[in-house]
């Protein structure tokens, strides 16, 4: 049987390989800290759980829901953005309720590229982004992205002749896996730069309430309000830990907001009518961000402290997101799938390569702070012991 091409491109991801060592070491009796995967631990709200469970018992509402039965949601989420970024969007035309962020992602390339445009995507960045692209048939141009540069595309350096083939720009900030942040002017600049090369500009927001100190985190409406060629991805999967309800939105330009309402109408249907009735509560309050921002600038301070104490792991403090992005030692700073794949045998301690990011990733490995900080410092103990022993003994080897 010979499957299509563009499987090949799509074959393997970060979160499959570590999902078959993390089962390789659980069978072998290693009791598995799981940090590879962005998942969050923390229950969702009673408020949101009660409005689902009093949705349970409306026999109405368990038919299939069309977009005309999604009103009440699309009116919340319009209601959402004009109090948190003063941006006025109309619910009919310029807002689509999604299955995850990540149905946005996926899907809106089938709507936007023909075979062979170059979708312009952030390197390291996050992996459906890249496969997004690849079942369009399209070309992944990776904006690469350093240390040096805040983590941010440097766009005068995209050659003439890719630019010429682009067709879409995707962005996400706060960033994942880095961890950076995104300013107001970098936003702008971003529209102006799509804008003036007529490329349709994606941003991918899942991490909108992440900024754990500071100012908040920008939006593209913001530097686009009136949402030409623009087009946001918000998910209530981790402001409002939700991850396993898959409810999210787009919000942008009428007309990206239809092409993918037409490729959404090919593959699903909406989300059942009592999960739209939580996220509809979830969105009327922000009561559980600021303890949410609270307990992850707990972990991630106390995760720090523990890997320069255990293991003598220092790591820049990142400003958002629930992440670590950790430069490796000098050891293993050419191949982060080694050191993931000998650390979970080892250790039980999973977290994620950089290379599975994107080229742009290797020497790094990304920590997901998804446990409570006494088994974070569990982790890095554990890491300690790995890095004294592995890393002496990869030394001495000739």
């Amino acid at each position: 049987m010979q499957l299509a091409n563009r499987l090949k491109f799509i074959n393997s991801n970060v979160f499959a390989d570590m999902d078959r060592a993390k089962t390789a070491a659980e069978k072998n009796g290693r009791e598995i800290i799981d940090l590879s995967l962005g998942s969050s631990d923390l229950p969702t709200s009673p408020r949101i759980l009660a409005a689902i469970s009093a949705a349970l018992q409306d026999t109405d509402t368990h038919g299939y829901v069309l977009f005309r039965n999604t009103n009440s949601f699309r009116q919340a989420v319009s209601t959402w953005i004009e109090r948190k970024f003063g941006v006025s969007v109309d619910p009919e035309t310029e807002i689509l309720p999604l299955i995850g962020s990540q149905e946005g992602t996926g899907h809106l390339p089938l709507a936007v590229l023909n075979p062979d445009d170059i979708a312009l995507c952030l390197d390291p960045g996050y992996p459906s982004h890249y496969g997004g692209v690849h079942l369009a048939n399209g070309e992944v141009y990776g904006m690469k992205l350093k240390a040096e540069s805040g983590f941010l595309p440097q766009f005068s350096e995209i050659p003439a002749d890719i630019l010429s083939r682009a067709k879409l720009m995707i962005l996400s900030y706060p960033h994942n896996p880095t961890a950076a942040i995104a300013t107001s002017e970098f936003m702008k600049s971003a529209v102006d730069f799509c804008a003036a090369h007529n490329l349709v500009l994606v941003h991918d927001f899942p991490y909108v309430d992440f900024v754990l100190a500071g100012s908040p985190s920008p939006s593209i409406l913001q530097a686009q309000p009136n949402l030409t060629g623009v087009i946001e991805f918000f998910t209530l999967s981790k402001s409002y830990n939700m991850g396993g309800f898959r409810v999210g939105f787009a919000v942008g330009d009428h007309v990206l907001i239809q092409a993918l309402r037409q490729v959404k109408a090919v593959v699903d249907f909406n989300q059942y009518q009592g999960i739209m009735q939580g996220a509809i509560t979830a969105l009327e309050s922000d009561q559980e961000i600021k303890e949410l921002q609270t307990i992850y600038g707990d972990r991630r301070d106390q995760m720090l402290e523990a890997l320069a104490n255990f293991a003598n792991w220092q790591i820049d403090k990142p400003a958002a997101t629930m992440y670590l992005w950790a430069k490796l030692p000098k050891t293993w700073e050419q191949d982060s799938i080694k050191f993931c794949l000998d650390l979970v045998k080892q250790t039980g301690v999973a977290l994620s390569p950089g290379i599975g990011f994107g080229q742009s990733g290797e020497g790094y490995v990304r920590f997901a702070l998804v446990h409570p900080p006494e088994v974070l410092i569990q982790a890095a103990q554990k890491i300690g012991e790995f890095m004294q022993e592995f890393g002496k003994e990869s030394k001495s080897q000739p």
